[in-house]
């Protein structure tokens, strides 16, 4: 969610957004030499709307299918706390309360000076090798619970998939308590393994495809398993964060100095000289994963409001869908039109608020909308109507 440059580095100079998977840069352009003796490099047309029509095809990917996976994964939180079913904690979604959106621009403005404090203390390098050994575990997670869906479909049924059970406990007898309790099967040490070896490949070589690989399995997991309680509660993130961005891009150098020395796979890049280079291309155009994830989970309650209401249209989904590619295309012009890297939010956040609201007050269901809260009654219900249906069906 910062203003980022976008220079002609090498694969593993290249500038990185800051903060977390949540929280970081937006589009950028732009070109820097890599020494004084080096002339900038010119994107030609064609390279420079393929990137970005590569960025935005990108970002939508992880908004759409992380939307409809968040309607499976509340369905799914019912189910287990019901004992309908077995699920690992780390399927569950984790809900956004009105506290928390109020105090997440204060505790992301902390995380960035902090940041912006250790880069000029401490040693670059070092500190983003303690990153690049998070990052590629965590990744290795993410891109794996990603996988996961697919694998289920394109495993073979004649071979085995056998159960297996992760479990730590503390202490024994009466006073025994579980500390972790995984459970996972073949398919999902398949997908592990695959993980893995991107892994490998982007911690060895920073190449931008697997950037992007880690970059969408952390913003479809964003999407997916945060959630928001209620519209108000996706206004009241969406507002703070305006304002943050806004302040730290515009405002200071900190969001740009964290930016240029961060090195993470928590952007997606694509080359502008790809044409020219082919995948060696350096020149990257940029999206932080912030302007993803921000916009994706308040898309993905709409969504979700969308099925409360029980009349199989997706209206409000699909306007906002439509309404973050209206204000991403709008940051992309700005920025080129201005020759300045722009906060993505600073044009998503007013769309993708105002073009459900003048929906809603079209159709009347305004007040509606921000009554709507999630709970679990009312996913319980609809989990009990579908598989009544199905019954019917059998």
């Amino acid at each position: 969610m910062a203003d980022v440059d976008q220079g002609s580095a090498l694969p593993g100079e290249t500038s990185s957004p800051a903060l977390d998977s949540l929280n970081n840069d937006t589009v950028s352009n732009g070109t820097d030499s890599v020494n004084a003796t080096v002339a900038k490099f010119v994107s030609t047309p064609e390279g420079t709307a393929l990137a970005y029509g590569s960025l935005v095809f990108m970002a939508l990917l992880p908004i759409f299918f992380g939307a409809l996976r968040s309607v499976s994964c509340s369905k799914s939180k019912v189910a287990a706390e019901n004992d309908y079913e077995s699920r690992n904690s780390s399927d569950m979604p984790e809900t956004i309360t009105s506290r928390d959106a109020a105090r997440f621009p204060i505790i992301a403005s902390c995380t960035l000076f902090g940041l912006y404090l250790f880069f000029k203390i401490f040693s670059q390098e070092y500190i983003n090798l303690l990153l690049s050994m998070y990052f590629f575990v965590l990744g290795i997670l993410a891109l794996s619970h990603t996988m996961s869906p697919l694998m289920n479909k394109v495993f073979p049924a004649s071979l085995p998939n056998k159960q297996y059970q992760l479990l730590f406990t503390q202490d024994s007898g009466d006073n025994k308590e579980e500390i972790v309790n995984y459970e996972f099967d073949t398919k999902d040490l398949v997908c592990l393994c695959i993980s893995s070896v991107v892994g490998v490949w982007y911690i060895l070589k920073k190449h931008w495809i697997a950037n992007n690989l880690f970059g969408l399995a952390f913003a479809l997991n964003g999407v997916e398993l945060l959630h928001l309680n209620n519209v108000s509660t996706g206004c009241i993130l969406l507002g703070g964060l305006f304002v943050y961005d806004v302040f730290w891009v515009f405002g200071t150098n900190v969001m740009v100095t964290v930016a240029k020395s961060f090195e993470a796979p928590i952007k997606l890049v694509f080359p502008q000289d790809l044409l020219e280079k082919g995948l060696e291309a350096s020149n990257f155009a940029m999206l932080g994963l912030g302007d993803i994830v921000i916009p994706g989970i308040f898309i993905a309650l709409l969504l979700r409001f969308d099925v409360s209401l029980k009349k199989n249209t997706r209206t409000y989904f699909y306007t906002s869908f439509l309404a973050y590619i209206f204000g991403l295309g709008l940051t992309i012009f700005v920025m080129h039109t201005f020759k300045h890297a722009q906060p993505a939010l600073l044009y998503l956040v007013p769309a993708c608020i105002g073009f459900p609201v003048v929906v809603a007050l079209f159709k009347g269901e305004l007040t509606e909308m921000f009554r709507y809260e999630e709970s679990s009654s009312e996913v319980e219900a609809t989990s009990k109507e579908e598989t009544e249906s199905e019954k019917k069906e059998k």
